[in-house]
């Protein structure tokens, strides 16, 4: 009778734990998830609605696309340019907004693409050669994790200046390159990979190359995936750096455009949400697409230490 008790109480935790997990997860679920609930139903919102001050309105009383037409409206700009040597191709002209968020995505994939390139390369390097200073090399990388970027701007704008790509893409998507935290976390998933497999390789005349990629890339791809996303979004909302970095307004991004669009006196908020709506499609896809890999790729590192 003893043991039923025991086990009748232990099942009433178990139940009451489920239930208050379940409640806790519920509540940060919403008040994560409101802020994207408030932008979009701001960008569809009135002005009246808007900057009513009697009341706050939590849904459109009237759903309208005015603040998409007045962003789309506002500026215009070519969708794409290219400038080789004195020959400059330009693309069609579209509203500034498609422009800015197409410099967004363009700089967020190039970099997320490189910087996992890089990354998984030397993840591989650091976690299964050895060569003389590979534990200096790897303690200064994790030394400059901790360093803020704002400590080396000048240093960066200066050399992007020197490499005459300053006002460019690229003066934003150099610098992500080679990010600390990306080697660091694909050298902890390339640590779990056996290196038996690295010398069987060997042994049938794989070159280093070949190992790389048909042995370890795929091994490590969770931890690509999950690189792929923390740089995607990081470059994505590296507000600073663009502001530095592209002064003009042809390569703005879509973060640099929507601040552009407040005025000194007054503030547009239903415009301000429309840009910011907008701006937050492509990493509710990128997420989507790469949600798999960066659960995976979470998990495991956590697993791995």
């Amino acid at each position: 009778m003893a043991k039923f008790k025991n086990l009748d109480a232990a099942q009433k935790r178990s139940r009451v734990y489920y239930i208050a997990s379940f409640v806790i997860v519920v509540i940060v679920a919403i008040l994560f998830a409101f802020p994207l609930y408030w932008i979009i139903t701001g960008a569809f919102k009135s002005g009246a609605d808007i900057n009513s001050g009697k009341e706050i309105v939590w849904w459109p009383n009237a759903w309208v696309g005015d603040n998409f037409s007045k962003l789309m409206d506002k500026r215009s700009a070519p969708l794409f340019e290219f400038v080789i040597g004195s020959l400059t191709i330009a693309g069609p002209t579209v509203p500034a907004a498609i422009r800015w968020l197409v410099n967004s995505v363009f700089m967020s994939v190039a970099s997320m693409l490189l910087t996992c390139l890089t990354a998984a390369m030397a993840g591989y390097a650091l976690a299964k050669k050895r060569f003389y200073g590979r534990a200096v090399l790897f303690s200064l990388i994790v030394c400059a994790m901790a360093l803020p970027k704002q400590v080396i701007l000048i240093p960066l704008l200066r050399e992007m200046n020197a490499l005459g790509i300053f006002d460019t893409c690229w003066a934003v998507i150099f610098p992500v390159v080679g990010w600390p935290f990306g080697v660091f976390l694909l050298k902890q998933f390339a640590e779990g990979i056996p290196t038996e497999m690295v010398e069987a390789c060997r042994i049938d005349g794989a070159n280093e190359w070949r190992t790389f990629t048909d042995v370890m890339f795929p091994m490590i791809k969770p931890g690509v995936g999950a690189c792929a996303i923390f740089t995607f979004i990081n470059s994505w909302n590296d507000y600073f750096m663009q502001l530095v970095m592209l002064p003009s307004n042809k390569k703005m991004t879509i973060a640099l455009g929507i601040a552009t669009l407040q005025g000194e006196s007054s503030t547009d908020y239903g415009l301000l949400m429309a840009g910011a709506a907008l701006a937050s499609v492509p990493i509710i896809i990128v997420f989507l697409v790469f949600q798999k890999y960066f659960t995976k790729g979470i998990t495991m590192g956590a697993v791995k230490g």
